[in-house]
């Protein structure tokens, strides 16, 4: 009886090692499905244009964001991004609002709204504060790291999700460029440049992704600005002309299909 027992917890330990041997081939297996197939650089992937955009409006109910003589950043991020949806549709593009409303709305739940959506793009639409008086300007972010795509196959496993490494999307680059410029072409605004910032929402969202800073509320000059519905207007086209600027860019970038007379 006794040595029957030993057999028995035997066979259960090689059953549990065996299981475990199993579990980390797979991990392996996944692993190596996860690194990306390298591709000689003319046969890049190219990306099609998006149909898609989400407008996000920074802050909102109990995060007001920066403040100054009364105005709220929350309010006018909320105005700003309502003047664009209005422009991009009138181009008959798509928008989705992280918030439409003076409501909180979480970093995770915007990013999460975003990867839900296919064939979109991310702006945050934001207003900048500094210690400065003095300071002032317009510029925009794209995140130099984004989180990679995750297999289709494999997005019900967590602990695999963590596993795929951040990756850079020039992509976000280059619309924070169209963005930026068509901000200083309207605005006349001080050039802050385009810059790498790892803020939470344009770093862990896969599409590409950028956040716009529309000037300073401590600036004085800025703020008497911002106060006029018409500048106000000028941002708001300047983010749409960056935006189909890009879009613009990506068609260019599709592959033509040749046409051939039929033969008769």
């Amino acid at each position: 009886m006794f040595r029957g027992r030993l057999q028995f917890r035997g066979i259960q330990n090689a059953v549990a090692w065996l299981g475990l041997l199993l579990m980390i081939a797979s991990f392996a297996w996944w692993q190596l499905l996860l690194r990306p197939a390298p591709t000689s650089a003319p046969e890049a992937a190219i990306l099609a244009p998006f149909t898609l955009v989400v407008l996000d409006p920074g802050h909102g109910g109990q995060d007001s964001g920066a403040m100054c003589a009364g105005v709220l950043e929350k309010d006018l991020t909320l105005e700003i991004a309502q003047r664009v949806d209005r422009l991009l549709q009138a181009q008959g593009l798509a928008t989705l609002l992280t918030r439409v409303g003076d409501s909180y709305v979480s970093l995770a739940d915007r990013a999460a709204v975003t990867n839900r959506a296919r064939d979109c793009i991310f702006v945050s639409i934001h207003f900048n504060e500094g210690n400065k008086k003095v300071s002032g300007g317009v510029e925009t972010y794209y995140a130099e790291h984004q989180i990679a795509p995750v297999a289709a196959a494999i997005s019900w496993l967590p602990f695999l999700q963590t596993a795929a490494p951040a990756s850079p999307n020039t992509e976000s680059q280059s619309l924070a460029g169209f963005i930026q410029e068509a901000m200083l072409a309207r605005t006349q605004a001080a050039d802050r440049g385009t810059k790498a910032g790892q803020f939470f929402v344009i770093a862990n969202v896969r599409a590409p992704a950028v956040l716009v800073e529309g000037g300073f509320l401590t600036s004085k000059e800025e703020m008497a600005k911002l106060a006029n519905g018409d500048y106000r207007e000028q941002m708001a086209e300047a983010i749409s002309d960056g935006i189909l600027r890009y879009r613009e860019l990506l068609k260019q970038r599709q592959p033509t299909l040749a046409v051939t007379e039929p033969k008769y």
